[in-house]
C-alpha cells in the first residue's frame, strides 16, 4: 500500500470530513511506532507506543463496505498491536459515526470520554468525539 492508495481510499471513505493527503500518509508512515494493515480497500492505521495501541484511522472503500473488511481490519490491527507489546487499545469516533461506534463495540472497545467539538464537518458544524477503550488480551 502506498501512501496515495491509503489516501485514495481515506478520501472516498470520508465524505462528511475532511480526508488526509497522501503526504500526510507518508509522514506517518515513516515514523517507527506507526504501523498499517489491510489492503488498498480497506486499511487501519495504529501506533504502539509502550504497552498501548492507539487507531489512527481506519477506512474502506464505499465499494466494497459492509462486507466484514473493515471488522477483518480490526482483528489484524489489535494482533499487530499485540505481538509489538500492547495491552490495551484506544481510539476516538466522532458521535454520529454510528456504523464506526458499532464496529468498534462489536470488537470490544466501550466509551471512557469525550472530547467536545474535536470533529468539524461542513458548514463549520463541530461533533463530539467519544474516546473508547479495550483491552488486548
Amino acid at each position: 500500500m502506498t501512501p496515495e492508495d491509503l489516501a485514495r481510499t481515506h478520501a472516498a471513505a470520508f465524505t462528511r470530513s475532511r480526508s488526509w493527503a497522501a503526504v500526510e500518509f507518508s509522514d506517518l508512515l515513516n515514523n517507527r511506532f506507526i504501523h498499517a494493515v489491510g489492503n488498498t480497500q480497506s486499511f487501519a492505521l495504529f501506533q504502539v507506543i509502550g504497552d498501548e495501541a492507539e487507531l489512527l484511522t481506519i477506512a474502506t472503500h464505499p465499494d466494497v463496505q459492509r462486507q466484514g473488511l473493515a471488522r477483518n481490519c480490526m482483528h489484524e490491527w489489535h494482533t499487530k498491536a499485540k505481538d509489538l507489546g500492547a495491552t490495551r487499545a484506544v481510539l476516538d469516533v466522532a458521535a454520529d459515526n454510528l456504523p464506526a461506534i458499532a464496529l468498534y463495540e462489536h470488537s470490544g472497545y466501550r466509551a471512557c470520554g469525550v472530547r467536545k467539538g474535536y470533529y468539524l464537518r461542513e458548514n463549520n458544524q463541530k461533533i463530539d468525539a467519544i474516546v473508547m477503550e479495550s483491552e488486548l488480551d
